[in-house]
C-alpha cells in the first residue's frame, strides 16, 4: 500500500469522522482525544464488518453517514470557513445548499478509499492542552503497511444544547481540509459569485454521482 493511498484512506476515515458516525449522549463529558479515539475505532469497525462498504458500493458508505443522528462537527464552521468572506453575503437558502453540496463533495470524494479498509489502525497521540482549553488539537497516525500517515483534528468545544467537543477542520499530510478548499472556492467565487460555486459544486457532485 503507498503512501498516497493511505492518505487517500485516512482522509475518508477523517471525513467519516467529521461528518457524523454517531455520538452519544455521554460525549459532552468525554475528553476531546478520548473521542477521536473512539470514533476512529467505531468507524473502523463498522467498516470492516459491512460486506456492501467492503464490496466497494459507494451509494452505502453514503447511507452510513448521512443517517447519523447526531454529528460530531460544526459542519457549518467548516463550510463558512471554507468558502470564505463570501459567506457573509450568502442568502440562508445559499449557505444552506453550500453545506448541503460540500458534504456531499467531501463523501464522495473519499467514498472509495473507505471502501478499501482493511488492517488499518489509528492511533492518537498525547493531548498537548489545559483542562480549560476550548479549542484543541488532536493528533493521530493511521498505521497499515507502509509509512503513518499524519491526521490531525482541530476540535472546539461547544456550549448549550447539543454541547462537547466538535471538530471544524482537519489535516491530512499537512494540509488543512478548510484551507484547501478555500483556496479552490475562492476562484469559483471570484469568477461566477456564490451561485457559481453552488452550480460548479453540484455539477461535480453529479459527475462523480455517474462514475
Amino acid at each position: 500500500m503507498n503512501r498516497r493511498f493511505l492518505g487517500r484512506l485516512a482522509a475518508g476515515l477523517a471525513t467519516v469522522l467529521a461528518l457524523g458516525l454517531g455520538l452519544p449522549a455521554h460525549a459532552a463529558d468525554e475528553a476531546p482525544d478520548a473521542l477521536v479515539q473512539r470514533l476512529s475505532t467505531e468507524v473502523l469497525d463498522a467498516l470492516r464488518a459491512d460486506k456492501a462498504i467492503k464490496a466497494g458500493d459507494i451509494d452505502k458508505i453514503i447511507v452510513l453517514v448521512d443517517k447519523t443522528i447526531m454529528p460530531n462537527v460544526n459542519f457549518r464552521r467548516m463550510t463558512a470557513a471554507a468558502v470564505g468572506p463570501g459567506w457573509r453575503q450568502a442568502s440562508p437558502e445559499q449557505q444552506r445548499r453550500l453545506q448541503d453540496e460540500f458534504k456531499q463533495l467531501l463523501v464522495r470524494t473519499y467514498a472509495g478509499a473507505l471502501a478499501q479498509v482493511s488492517d488499518q489502525s489509528i492511533v492518537v497521540k498525547p493531548l498537548r492542552a489545559a483542562a480549560d482549553d476550548k479549542d484543541v488539537l488532536v493528533r493521530t497516525e493511521v498505521r497499515g503497511r507502509g509509512d503513518p500517515v499524519q491526521l490531525d483534528y482541530r476540535l472546539e468545544k461547544t456550549p448549550g444544547q447539543g454541547a462537547g467537543w466538535k471538530i471544524y477542520n482537519l489535516n491530512v499530510l499537512g494540509a488543512w481540509l478548510v484551507e484547501t478548499y478555500r483556496s479552490q472556492f475562492a476562484q469559483e467565487i471570484n469568477a461566477k459569485g456564490i451561485d457559481g460555486l453552488i452550480e460548479a459544486l453540484a455539477a461535480r457532485n453529479k459527475g462523480n454521482a455517474a462514475k
